[in-house]
C-alpha cells in the first residue's frame, strides 16, 4: 500500500487510473475526470509506447494534428488502443521539436516502438498551455518533496483545445519520471 497525495492505494505495474473513454459528447476527446489522477504514483515496467515527434516554432506546435491523426489511425488499425483508457506523454526536446509517447497494448506497424520503465508521480493542473513551464517546475518541487530528483517531466494533455473549450476545463496531468537515486544520493 502506498500513500501519495490524496489517499492510499495499491500501485500496480503498468496500470493507469480509471478513465471512461465512452463519455465523449464532442465525438472527439473523451471528457476527462481528474478524480484518481492527482497525487498518484505509477510504476511502469517495459510499458509499450509508440514514440512520435512533432515540429514546433518557439514551442508552438506546427504539425501536431497531422502527426497525432496518423499515429492514432495506425493504433486503431492495429487494434492496439487500451480499451480502459489512453495516455499520451508529451515533452519538448527543444524550441523546435517535441516527443510524444502513446501508450499501446500491442506493437503498431509503421511506427517507432519503445518502452518506458520506472516510477512516476502525477499532479493535476487546469488552465492554458502557456502555464506548462510553471507546471513542470511544480513537478520538480513535488518530486523533491518526496525525496527524489526528476529524470524527465511529461505532460498528458487530456483533451484537444476544441474539446477543452466545449467541456469548460483544460485538464493537464503532469507526470514526472523519478530518478532512481534519491535526492540525498545525487
Amino acid at each position: 500500500m502506498v500513500s501519495v497525495g490524496n489517499g492510499d492505494y495499491q500501485v500496480q505495474t503498468n496500470a493507469l487510473p480509471d478513465m471512461d473513454v465512452s463519455d465523449a459528447p464532442t465525438g472527439c476527446c473523451p471528457r476527462f475526470d481528474p478524480a484518481g489522477w492527482d497525487g498518484r504514483k505509477l510504476h511502469f515496467e517495459n510499458k509499450l509506447f509508440v514514440r512520435a515527434t512533432t515540429q514546433s516554432l518557439l514551442h508552438v506546435p506546427l504539425n501536431m494534428g497531422k502527426v497525432f491523426t496518423r499515429v492514432q489511425g495506425h493504433i486503431e488499425d492495429a487494434g492496439a488502443q487500451d480499451p480502459d483508457g489512453y495516455l499520451v506523454l508529451s515533452r519538448d526536446l527543444s524550441a523546435t521539436e517535441s516527443e510524444h509517447f502513446f501508450a499501446v497494448s500491442d506493437p503498431v506497424q509503421d511506427e517507432e516502438m519503445t518502452t518506458l520503465s520506472g516510477d512516476f508521480i502525477t499532479r493535476i493542473f487546469e488552465g492554458p498551455h502557456r502555464k506548462t513551464g510553471d507546471w513542470m517546475h511544480e513537478m520538480e518541487v513535488a518530486a523533491k518533496a518526496s525525496g527524489h530528483r526528476v529524470d524527465r517531466v511529461f505532460m498528458f494533455y487530456t483533451t484537444c483545445p476544441k474539446c477543452a473549450r466545449a467541456y469548460g476545463a483544460n485538464y493537464v496531468v503532469g507526470i514526472a519520471q523519478l530518478d532512481q537515486r534519491s535526492e540525498l544520493e545525487a
